[in-house]
């Protein structure tokens, strides 16, 4: 079954490009036609992309692995952040800092501080604090908060980016190309791409085309989660059968099975966490 139609991706302007004077060359495969001096997409190749990215991004989440969302533009940023967030997937929202993937143990020393921050609040440390050490400290865990409040739960690369507007996020693009982590991307007709693995070609500035790609997007994720829980359960179900026929034949006692199988879920668990 489709995760989407056509009437829908029409329905929500996925069609509307930019002025024809400002498109990029490379965009020229995507573009159905030109009106009143504006590109239209071809639906029907936004259509066949957007389903091979959700495929592919299903497959990357069945693995295990994170997504990072990225949007900083105005009538992005709320949309991607609650998307996202349902999924329990990474995003960042407010600014793209330089480095943040190349560099990214830095970033999560950054995070580490704000981490040290929260459990001073708990301890006491912060009560014993003058008024305007405190104050201090409260507007650099805001600041934090807004710049790695979304990533916080990162504690390594993400295996893939799932960006909004290409153009404007060319950083987060460039240190993707770097590392060769995989870019999804909705890609307006004055963008380029050919840098992107996975480019989706749709109107990236309209709220309604925004929330209908990313939706599509998110649910694909859900549908890896799911599959990978299905996998997990089928697999114990498995494991455990196994145990008991060699219980029940004698090859190994009843008192060494459990202690094993509590041992691999806990292993299990130690790695989805990371």
């Amino acid at each position: 079954m489709a995760r989407t139609t056509y009437q829908e991706l029409l329905d929500a302007g996925v069609h509307f490009g930019h002025l024809t004077r400002k498109w990029d060359p490379k965009m020229a495969k995507y573009i159905f036609m030109e009106r009143n001096g504006i590109h239209i997409i071809d639906l029907n190749k936004t259509l066949a992309k957007l389903e091979e990215a959700a495929s592919a991004i299903k497959q990357i989440v069945k693995s295990g692995r994170k997504v990072l969302f990225v949007a900083t533009k105005k009538q992005a940023k709320d949309i991607v952040a609650e998307q996202a967030k349902a999924v329990n997937m990474p995003y960042v929202t407010e600014r793209w800092l330089g480095g943040m993937l190349t560099n990214f143990a830095t970033v999560r020393k950054s995070i580490k501080k704000m981490s040290n921050i929260d459990k001073m609040t708990k301890d006491g440390t912060y009560d014993v604090l003058s008024k305007k050490e405190k104050l201090m400290i409260q507007r650099e865990r805001i600041k934090l908060e807004n710049l790695l409040g979304g990533i916080a739960d990162l504690n390594r690369l993400p295996a893939a980016l799932f960006i909004i507007d290409v153009k404007k996020e060319h950083i987060a693009v460039s240190e993707a190309l770097k590392l060769n982590i995989p870019t999804f991307a909705m890609v307006d007709t004055n963008s380029d791409p050919t840098n992107i693995d996975f480019p989706i070609p749709a109107n990236d500035d309209a709220t309604k085309s925004i929330t209908l790609i990313t939706n599509v997007i998110k649910q694909a994720i859900i549908e890896g989660l799911e599959e990978r829980k299905r996998d997990k359960e089928e697999e114990a179900e498995k494991e455990a059968a196994a145990a008991k026929a060699k219980v029940d034949s004698g090859e190994e006692p009843a008192a060494e099975v459990a202690p094993k199988r509590e041992r691999k879920a806990e292993a299990t668990e130690a790695k989805d966490g990371e």
